[in-house]
């Protein structure tokens, strides 16, 4: 079982998913960490937490990636099984961790991940606009 470090970038990078209430992308984390490091330093970190579970990886509609912190609560198995919301306005997207996607399937198919997006307004775009 291989451990994993501590490293200053990878501290950097988690504390930016805790103080954040949004996905963020590769870009907006890069300009958050400064010169700490590079940009595959940061993918490699980012593709490290995606395989731990601690943040899950978000494709918007305009196919952005974006990543966001799981709140599994150290659940033994963790289920992303939740919608995302896109705002039109602000380009912000936010998990909605109590909005479960539900679908049917064919039974030969085999589902692996599923990328369930909302968009429209979200609270704050849709209160500046009355």
């Amino acid at each position: 079982m291989k451990t994993t470090r501590n490293t200053a970038a990878k501290t950097a990078v988690l504390e930016i998913f805790e103080k954040s209430k949004t996905a963020l992308s590769h870009t907006e984390i890069q300009k958050q960490t400064g010169d700490l490091c590079d940009r595959v330093t940061i993918y490699r970190i980012l593709d490290r937490l995606v395989n731990d579970d601690i943040i899950h990886k978000i494709v918007n509609l305009d196919g952005t990636v974006k990543y966001a912190k799981c709140h599994h609560h150290a659940q033994r198995v963790h289920i992303h099984n939740h919608a995302h919301f896109s705002c039109e306005k602000c380009l912000e997207i936010t998990c909605l961790e109590n909005v479960k996607p539900s679908y049917i399937i064919p039974h030969n198919y085999k589902v692996n991940d599923i990328n369930f997006t909302l968009s429209g307004l979200c609270p704050n775009c849709l209160n500046s606009n009355i």
